[in-house]
């Protein structure tokens, strides 16, 4: 996506089994001319769906695809968390980066030291547990614990 994109927003999806085998997702992009990446995603024995997106593109546009989204069934849910890493407190072991999904936690090649990039981060909370001295946190997106 180009760097001029108006608006980016990541939301957890659930779908119920008669839509999780359907393209409601991609046609956020035939539809609204918005992109997406995906995060995350699943779908249980149930076949009840799950995916974490970003989404980019004119704020307008997502609140036409959310609303779409919506009244084909699917649940749409606002990340209302964000992950933060104190940067004392890390020994940069590297065990959040083998399970981080969307690569936001990195090992620099240079330094060998673990990189955090908050703007890739989906906030699934896996690396607040694995990291053996609780580096990484979990806060709500309106403010601090």
């Amino acid at each position: 996506m180009e760097s001029d994109t108006k608006y980016k927003k990541i939301v957890y999806l659930t779908f119920p089994p008669d839509v999780s085998n359907k393209p409601v997702v991609c046609n956020l992009t035939r539809l609204y001319d918005l992109c997406f990446n995906i995060l995350k995603a699943q779908i249980t024995p149930r076949q009840d769906g799950q995916m974490t997106i970003e989404i980019f593109g004119d704020p307008q546009a997502f609140e036409h695809g959310m609303a779409y989204l919506k009244e084909h069934n699917v649940k749409v849910h606002p990340i209302t968390q964000k992950i933060s890493r104190d940067e004392q407190t890390c020994i940069h072991c590297g065990m959040c980066t083998a399970l981080c999904p969307t690569k936001a936690l990195a090992v620099d090649t240079t330094t060998r030291l673990v990189v955090f990039d908050p703007d890739k981060c989906s906030a699934c909370g896996i690396c607040t547990n694995v990291c053996p001295v609780k580096a990484m946190d979990v806060f709500p997106e309106n403010g601090h614990n």
